[in-house]
């Protein structure tokens, strides 16, 4: 028997996944027509999160965050299988998983942060990436499990925590890609550029390409030998910021980064590969 705590988007389509594979769900859910509405693909929704555990070897978790998954544990305690497994789909910080994964070792319970690049879609289809990291006696036992419910299980290694800080530097460059997205769109309406002219250009061109290239460039140490050099991307940082103001518009993302292009040009880089703007993160 497996439970499910948390009948958000993600959850609801990991459970119907479950459901197609053969598996006995209960499922538990705040407010509760969330849970009961997965009764119509065959899961059995509970009020109370320790009735729903009662009988569950394993345990599946995706909530909001550490807060909320430490509540709805504490609330389900009480029902939980001497020796179940909890593993925990949540975004969360490094070191309230590290936290937890003790706490509950402690208790008697396995606990594995296991957060996910899947959206709702994915979780329906068993497709997209599962991150775990810690035990690997404990991964091992549990990765046939997890495979089933994810494309590709990637395993960080033996320190707890790293699964959850990987999911946290993932979504950072989730957040800062969307938010320079939103800039390109704002400066391409400032410029009075449709759409359509953007999908030619990105249809032919795409610089995703580069990022393993870029990503080595930024941590190599060298930025001597520059193919663009940061006064040139300051330049051209600024021609972003004017067309979109002289039509009123307003960037998200540039302005910070044309401060700390200035902050590295007054302190002589200049000349140097415009990607010495990442040196001093690492």
């Amino acid at each position: 028997m497996v439970a499910f705590l948390g009948m958000g988007l993600l959850g609801s389509n990991f459970v119907r996944a479950m459901i197609g594979k053969g598996a006995k769900v209960n499922v538990w859910n705040r407010t509760a027509s969330k849970a009961e509405a997965l009764e119509q693909y065959g899961a059995k929704a509970f009020v109370q999160a320790a009735d729903a555990v009662r009988d569950a070897d394993t345990i599946h978790l995706t909530l909001k965050d550490d807060a909320t998954v430490d509540e709805v544990l504490a609330q389900a305690a009480a029902g939980l299988k001497p020796g179940a497994t909890i593993i925990d789909h949540t975004t969360t910080s490094t070191p309230g998983a590290i936290q937890r994964t003790r706490a509950w070792k402690e208790k008697g319970f396995t606990y594995l942060h296991a957060p996910v690049f899947m959206g709702p879609q994915n979780a329906l289809e068993s497709t997209g990436f599962m991150l775990v990291s810690g035990d690997q006696s404990v991964i091992g036992r549990l990765e046939p499990t997890l495979s089933k419910m994810t494309g590709k299980l990637l395993n960080f290694g033996v320190e707890e925590g790293r699964a959850a800080g990987m999911k946290l530097v993932g979504n950072c460059f989730l957040v800062a890609f969307t938010t320079g997205i939103a800039d390109t769109l704002s400066l391409a309406r400032s410029l009075d550029i449709p759409i359509s002219d953007m999908s030619t250009l990105f249809d032919a061109w795409n610089p995703g390409t580069l990022l393993p290239a870029r990503l080595k460039r930024m941590t190599s140490g060298s930025y001597d030998k520059p193919s663009w050099e940061l006064n040139m991307a300051r330049k051209d940082t600024g021609l972003f910021i004017q067309a979109a103001e002289r039509k009123g518009i307003s960037l998200a993302v540039m302005p910070a980064i044309a401060a700390e292009m200035d902050r590295w040009i007054n302190k002589g880089h200049g000349n140097e590969d415009w990607t010495v703007i990442g040196s001093g993160n690492l």
